[in-house]
């Protein structure tokens, strides 16, 4: 398979995620995706002026949403890796 996810496309995915969990539209979620040498990947969530910390677990959550319901793959025999990429940011390598 060997696709990737982008930067934005990471973002549109807890976007999406957020937005069936807690039944709100996806534009009223807002993400800044982070990088910590300590801690690895993580993204910062902002619903309803509310702010919730996602670790790398619950970013492959949401990314497994996406990989669902847009790519229409099945979610769950993928892999995911989060990868920094020094031109591209953060992506997800799919296998």
């Amino acid at each position: 398979m060997a696709q990737v996810i982008n930067e934005q496309d990471i973002i549109n995915a807890i976007c999406l995620s957020q937005a069936y969990y807690k039944n709100i539209r996806p534009e009223d979620v807002f993400v800044e995706l982070t990088y910590d040498d300590d801690t690895g990947f993580g993204a910062e969530v902002e619903v309803n002026g509310q702010i919730e910390i996602f670790n790398t677990a619950a970013m492959i959550g949401a990314l497994r949403v996406w990989i669902k319901d847009v790519l229409h793959l099945d979610p769950f025999s993928t892999g995911i890796a989060l990868v920094l990429d020094d031109e591209e940011g953060i992506i997800a390598r799919l296998s």
